[in-house]
């Protein structure tokens, strides 16, 4: 069964759409086999985001994500990469489907209510950083 991060980034947890987000993702047949609620330190941040480091947004970026608490997921199920990407909807909710996350609860691209790893690789990479695997159950 493969496995994806998923971070509900402070904008939508802060204004109580996990529960909402969650179900979307339940009722599209994935399992949650990890959860907690966090803040990100700029550490953390810089370890998750180190391919950004330097770029003009990265600042904002890390100031947005360290700004308030997250809820840090592992999704499992079939293709859940791909399906969760799709679930979430474009980075900038204004080219995002109608019905996707971010369509649903995001503001703009950079308060866009989710994260999701892109890759099979960015999913080995970004799970450790947020999770041991004591905290991971499936």
């Amino acid at each position: 069964m493969q496995k994806t991060l998923v971070l509900i980034k402070p904008d939508a947890f802060g204004q109580n759409h996990s529960g909402e987000i969650l179900k979307i993702y339940e009722e599209a047949g994935f399992k949650i086999v990890a959860a907690k609620v966090m803040r990100m330190t700029e550490a953390l941040a810089a370890k998750h985001y180190a391919e950004h480091i330097g770029r003009p947004f990265y600042p904002a970026l890390v100031e947005f994500m360290t700004s308030a608490p997250l809820m840090a997921l592992v999704l499992a199920g079939d293709d859940v990469i791909k399906k969760v990407r799709e679930i979430n909807g474009a980075t900038n909710p204004a080219e995002a489907a109608d019905g996707t996350i971010r369509k649903l609860f995001a503001e703009d691209k950079t308060h866009n209510a989710v994260h999701a790893s892109d890759s099979e690789e960015s999913s080995a990479r970004e799970i450790p950083i947020f999770f041991s695997a004591a905290e991971i159950f499936d």
